[in-house]
């Protein structure tokens, strides 16, 4: 018994050590070739390890460095562009979601439970099947190819889900906390101010960062939301610049590394707030 245990244990190590290796690998090689030269990079053999670390490629990316005019200069700017728009969409959300959440978590008003549950209903939505009605309405008011028209798209997307997470938070607050703040003089909005938010902000959190994921990467929107490089996120322009610039493959590649660094170092620093909001809206 305890040598088939062990067994067990090596081949689950052994599973588990190639599936790693097999999901970063092909992280590992960007990375190499984003510290190389153009020419290091197609030389032949390969260079498994960088012979020495070249930075240039990353300078080009931000719009800096003499390999910045061609093409890749764009990859910066969707750098920025990718940052506002997922930014903005995230406060957005946030501020709408928590004041809806809670509106709907206390207070009483006529269809309450109808319109709560016609919000959560979006999100078995297709995604493609708002696509064209969107671009119409953003059409209509003049916001494609800006950020607040991409802000505002994003937003719509990612509430529904924004809005059930921060329900959760605040339908697991005993009412009598607030109840004994009502009785101490405070109005509802001091409650809410200064009760309420200070216990949900592990929620809040949460909420933020899974919104924040969810907009860094976003590919469809943008693509039909921004036909120009002045609104496109980096999703948008990594997958065009083949063909239209003739852009190095290890600028390429920087720009892959700097769009998978964002999300991974804010899940790997941030996890444990993404834990603890979601599991502390679970438990009541």
């Amino acid at each position: 018994m305890a040598s088939r245990s062990r067994r067990f244990g090596w081949a689950r190590g052994i599973g588990i050590g190639l599936l790693v290796v097999w999901s970063l690998f092909p992280v590992y090689w960007a990375l190499n070739t984003s510290l190389q030269t153009n020419a290091d990079a197609q030389s032949s053999p390969v260079h498994w390890f960088p012979s020495h670390f070249d930075f240039s490629n990353y300078e080009a990316v931000f719009g800096a460095g003499p390999s910045s005019a061609s093409g890749a200069g764009s990859i910066g700017r969707a750098v920025v562009n990718t940052s506002i728009e997922s930014l903005g969409a995230t406060l957005l959300t946030l501020v709408i979601a928590v004041v809806g959440a809670y509106a709907f978590a206390r207070l009483r008003f006529r269809l309450r439970g109808v319109l709560f549950y016609a919000v959560l209903a979006t999100l078995t939505l297709p995604v493609y099947a708002t696509l064209i009605p969107l671009y119409k309405i953003m059409t209509s008011l003049g916001l494609v190819n800006t950020y607040l028209g991409i802000i505002l798209v994003y937003t719509s997307g990612f509430l529904p889900l924004a809005m059930w997470i921060m329900y959760s938070m605040f339908q697991a607050l005993p009412p009598s906390i607030e109840e004994a703040a009502t009785i101490d003089g405070a109005t509802t909005l001091q409650v809410f101010r200064r009760i309420v938010l200070p216990i949900v902000r592990p929620g809040m959190a949460a909420t933020a960062i899974i919104t924040f994921l969810f907009g860094w990467g976003q590919f469809i929107f943008p693509l039909v939301l921004g036909s120009t490089g002045a609104t496109q996120p980096l999703t948008v322009t990594l997958s065009s610049l083949e063909g239209r610039h003739v852009v190095p493959y290890t600028i390429i590649n920087a720009a892959a590394i700097v769009a998978i660094a964002v999300p991974a170092v804010i899940v790997f620093f941030l996890n444990r707030w993404i834990v603890d909001g979601i599991v502390a809206g679970s438990v009541k």
